[in-house]
C-alpha cells in the first residue's frame, strides 16, 4: 500500500564511522588495567540478583533506587543520594569527584521494568505463564542470571554501579567528575495509575534537577556503539460500527461490525508499516512500527458486539524525521485506506510523541566509546547494524548533551531457547558479557576523565 512521500534521507557519511586514533599514555594504560582488575563478577552477580528481587515497574521505582543509593553510598565514601520525584518514584545518583578542570561524564541506565512481575497484571498478555525471566525472583545458573529485567534494565544498572565501585577502589586520579545515574520512567509506556509515568520522565527530572554533564554514556542491549536513538509516535484508530446483538441475522440492514472492519484495517496497516520503515530509514536508525493493542466491547457481555473497536500502534521516528512529519505520513496512509475501504467509518489521533535524538559521530564521547569497544573487541567498530529501539538516550541528546549508547550481546550465549522467543522479560543476563561491556566503558571513562577539558573539545 504505497503512499507517495518525499525521498528517503541519505545515510550518514562513511567517514563518520571511522574511529579517530587517540592513544592512552602509559599512565592511563596503568589506570585502565588497575580499574579493570577491580571488576568483580561475583559482586556484580549478587548485586544483580538483589536488584531483580526488588520490583520496579514504571512509576514505582522508589524501593529499587533507594537500595541502589545505599549500595553506592557505602562503596563511594558517602557520595550518593536519592532524588525523589514523588512518593512512589525517584532517581539514584552516585558521584566520584575529580581534581577539577575536567569534564563531567554521566553513566546512565533506566531502572524500571516493562512488566509488573505478577500474574494478576501481566497475564495473559505476556504469555500463558510467567516464565523465570518474567518474575521478580533472581537466580543464577553458572554465568547466567534469570529474573525480570535481569538483562534490561537491571543488568545495566548493576554493571554501571560495578564500574563506579571498581574505579573508586582503584583510586584512579580523575581530573573530571564521574556521575552514575539511574532513573525511573524509562520504559516507552504511559502508566495511568501512576501519574502517567514513563516516556523518559525520570531522566528529564534527573537532568533538570542538578545533574548537568558534559557527556553521557547510556547502556542498553546490543554490543555496538550508537550515536543516534529513534523517537516514537503513538496512534489510536477508532473504527465505528453499530452496537450489535448475537441473536440478530448477519444481513440485518444497518448493522455494521466494528471488530471485523478493524481487522481489515489492521491488514492494510501491516502492509503499510514496512513501507514507512523503508522510506524513513537513514543514518543508524531503521524506524520500525508495531500494532500493539486492540480494544473493543465488554467481555462480560459477549452477546453485544461493540460499536467501537480501537487499534493502537507505535511508529518509531528517525532523528531526522519529526513527529509532525510522521503524523503527516500516517494521515496520508489513513486517507488511502479510506479510499480503499469507503464503507468503513473510522477516525484517528496521535496520543503520544517523542522525537529522536542524535550526536555528531565525531564528538569526543562517541569516538572514545568506540575506542573502548575496539580495545575490548579487538577489531575496528565500523558501521553498526541499524536499530529501532527507543531509549532515554534520545531525550539526553535533545537536551544538548552528547551521548553514546553501548550495550552487550543479547540474547546472551548459552541462553535457553525458550527465553529467546520474542521480547519476553528481557530477563536473562550473562555476567561475562556484562563484564566485557564494563571494560569498554571503563576505557572511555579513563580516556575522558583523565584529560583537561580543552583536550575534549570543551
Amino acid at each position: 500500500m504505497d503512499v507517495e512521500q518525499k525521498p528517503k534521507l541519505q545515510s550518514a557519511d562513511q567517514d563518520d564511522q571511522l574511529t579517530k586514533p587517540v592513544r592512552l599514555s602509559a599512565e592511563q594504560e596503568r589506570w585502565y588495567s588497575e580499574a579493570c582488575a577491580r571488576l568483580d563478577p561475583n559482586r556484580l552477580r549478587q548485586l544483580l540478583i538483589d536488584l531483580v528481587n526488588i520490583p520496579s515497574p514504571t512509576g514505582a521505582e522508589r524501593p529499587a533506587n533507594e537500595f541502589v543509593t545505599e549500595y553506592l553510598r557505602h562503596r563511594l565514601d558517602g557520595h550518593a543520594r536519592y532524588q525523589p520525584v514523588n512518593e512512589d518514584t525517584g532517581n539514584a545518583i552516585g558521584e566520584i569527584r575529580g581534581q577539577g578542570e575536567g569534564a563531567t561524564l554521566l553513566l546512565y541506565s533506566p531502572i524500571d521494568t516493562h512488566l509488573e512481575g505478577n500474574a494478576e497484571k501481566d497475564l495473559p498478555w505476556a504469555g500463558p505463564v510467567l516464565r523465570a525471566d518474567m518474575i521478580t525472583r533472581g537466580r543464577a545458573e553458572g554465568d547466567l542470571v534469570f529474573g525480570l529485567g535481569a538483562a534490561n534494565p537491571k543488568g545495566m544498572v548493576a554493571t554501571l554501579a560495578e564500574i563506579a565501585v571498581a574505579l573508586h577502589e582503584a583510586r584512579v586520579p580523575l581530573v573530571g567528575d564521574l556521575v552514575v545515574g539511574f532513573a525511573g520512567g524509562g520504559m516507552p509506556v504511559n502508566v495511568g495509575e501512576r501519574r502517567h509515568y514513563g516516556m523518559s520522565d525520570g531522566i528529564y527530572h534527573l537532568l533538570t534537577r542538578g545533574v548537568a554533564p558534559d557527556f553521557a554514556i547510556i547502556m542498553k542491549p546490543v554490543w555496538r556503539v550508537y550515536a543516534e536513538e529513534p523517537g516514537m509516535c503513538w496512534f489510536k484508530i477508532s473504527v465505528r460500527g453499530t452496537l450489535g446483538y448475537a441473536g440478530i441475522p448477519r444481513n440485518t440492514p444497518g448493522y455494521r461490525d466494528s471488530i471485523v472492519a478493524a481487522a481489515e484495517i489492521i491488514k492494510l496497516l501491516e502492509a503499510w508499516i514496512p513501507e514507512y520503515t523503508a522510506r524513513n530509514t537513514s543514518g543508524e536508525i531503521a524506524p520500525e512500527g508495531r500494532i500493539a493493542a486492540v480494544r473493543a466491547g465488554w467481555p462480560e457481555r459477549p452477546a453485544f458486539p461493540s460499536a467501537t473497536t480501537e487499534i493502537y500502534l507505535d511508529l518509531r521516528c528517525n532523528p531526522r524525521t519529526s513527529p509532525a512529519e510522521v503524523k503527516a505520513q500516517f494521515a496520508a496512509a489513513m486517507r488511502l485506506i479510506q479510499t480503499l475501504k469507503p464503507d468503513i467509518e473510522f477516525d484517528w489521533e496521535m496520543y503520544g510523541a517523542c522525537p529522536g535524538g542524535a550526536t555528531d559521530p565525531n564528538n569526543w564521547i562517541i569516538q572514545s566509546v568506540r575506542r573502548g569497544w575496539e580495545r575490548v573487541q579487538g577489531r575496528p567498530h565500523g558501521t553498526p547494524p541499524k536499530l529501532g529501539g527507543q531509549t532515554d538516550g534520545a531525550l539526553i541528546r535533545r537536551l544538548g548533551i552528547p551521548c553514546a549508547r553501548i550495550g552487550f550481546p543479547w540474547p546472551p550465549r548459552g541462553c535457553p531457547q525458550e527465553f529467546t522467543q520474542g521480547l519476553g522479560g528481557m530477563g536473562v543476563a550473562s555476567i561475562p558479557d556484562l563484564i566485557k561491556s564494563a571494560r569498554a566503558i571503563i576505557y572511555a571513562v579513563i580516556d575522558t576523565l583523565t584529560r583537561p577539558r580543552h583536550e575534549l573539545g570543551l
